[in-house]
């Protein structure tokens, strides 16, 4: 009887347990998706934006032109819009009263307070034109949003992390169906964040070289290699906790989405779709979560690749993982991988 293996995260301190003896295809792990059901009336779809608050920032189409409007609650609601960044009602983190001063946020080690921003990016008037099947160039105006608040929100004296995250499907954490994601600015860096920028830095001081692409130069010509064009490579990683789970890594180093040009931005738009097309095909459109994994403090440019992380819900954990920290993942990477190319490939 072979051993199942025991694989160590990249970055993290983690461990994966990838269980060949109880191995499942990816195609086993599809389910019937839920019929929508659209008895309730939509607050994000266009139309119903005096259900929301003002828009922080939008981009609308004047004249033929796609035109960037940065009015913060001015009270206005166009109706013309393209993609909406919006307060979330329910914010997690919230301003300070004077947003313009480094707010008191801890007290001691062990209490702070909730200070930062939370803003819901509505990405299209369309309601479930979700990226697998989204147009490229609304796609593309999505992650320049992305962009334009990782600018306005990283200047802020009291931010320290800026999470940019989509959530699809219930059973991933998503509220409503409207297509949306989430950027959540916080007044400390998240652990894991600041566990992958520790390791980053001490692969750099013991090799001079970036981690990150040291990887992509390995698994572009290895067996979980997903997709590659000249700016990014799509790979399943070697410990992957969750089952279909994908990166998108940038080719060229940058610890942010920031210094993305137009040509990389709309190479990232046709990368993300492609992917989660794939995704959608093998797994019948599956709930997913993805995260952006950057850094806003410039002392880590030169060590820090930021990389984006595509987690299908597909398993649930239970009291092994959740009491230790240690993840069984029923599909490999490999065959993983392998699934994905198969439906990227014409």
């Amino acid at each position: 009887m072979p051993y199942n293996e025991l694989r160590k995260d990249y970055l993290l301190d983690r461990w994966v347990v990838i269980a060949k003896e109880r191995a499942r295809r990816p195609s086993d792990l599809a389910k019937p998706r839920p019929t929508p059901t659209n008895t309730l009336v939509c607050p994000m779809c266009a139309g119903n934006e005096n259900m929301t608050p003002p828009a922080t920032m939008l981009f609308q189409k004047l004249n033929g032109q796609v035109k960037n409007s940065q009015d913060p609650l001015s009270g206005e609601r166009p109706k013309d819009w393209l993609v909406r960044v919006i307060p979330n009602l329910y914010p997690a983190f919230t301003q300070p009263k004077n947003p313009g001063e480094a707010a008191p946020i801890f007290t001691d080690d062990t209490f702070g307070y909730a200070i930062g921003d939370h803003e819901v990016v509505v990405e299209s008037p369309i309601h479930n034109e979700e990226p697998a099947d989204a147009e490229l160039n609304q796609l593309e105006l999505v992650i320049y949003a992305y962009i334009e608040r990782l600018n306005y929100l990283s200047s802020k004296p009291y931010v320290k992390y800026v999470s940019i995250f989509r959530n699809y499907g219930i059973e991933a954490g998503a509220s409503l169906s409207h297509t949306h994601s989430q950027i959540v600015a916080t007044p400390m860096v998240p652990k894991i964040l600041e566990d992958e920028y520790n390791a980053s830095k001490a692969y750099f001081q013991e090799h001079r070289r970036c981690i990150l692409c040291d990887i992509i130069e390995k698994e572009t010509k290895g067996p979980r290699l997903v997709l590659e064009n000249e700016d990014f490579v799509v790979f399943t990683p070697y410990a992957s906790v969750n089952p279909m789970e994908f990166w998108i890594i940038p080719k060229k180093h940058a610890q942010n989405i920031q210094s993305l040009t137009a040509p990389e931005i709309s190479a990232f738009a046709k990368t993300l779709k492609t992917s989660l097309k794939a995704l959608k095909t093998v797994v019948n459109d599956p709930p997913y979560n993805y995260a952006f994994h950057l850094s806003i403090d410039p002392n880590n440019g030169i060590y820090y690749h930021w990389h984006l992380e595509v987690y299908p819900k597909l398993a649930i954990w239970a009291g092994f993982e959740k009491s230790t920290g240690i993840y069984i993942n029923t599909v490999t990477p490999e065959s993983a991988a392998e699934s994905l190319q198969k439906a990227i490939k014409p």
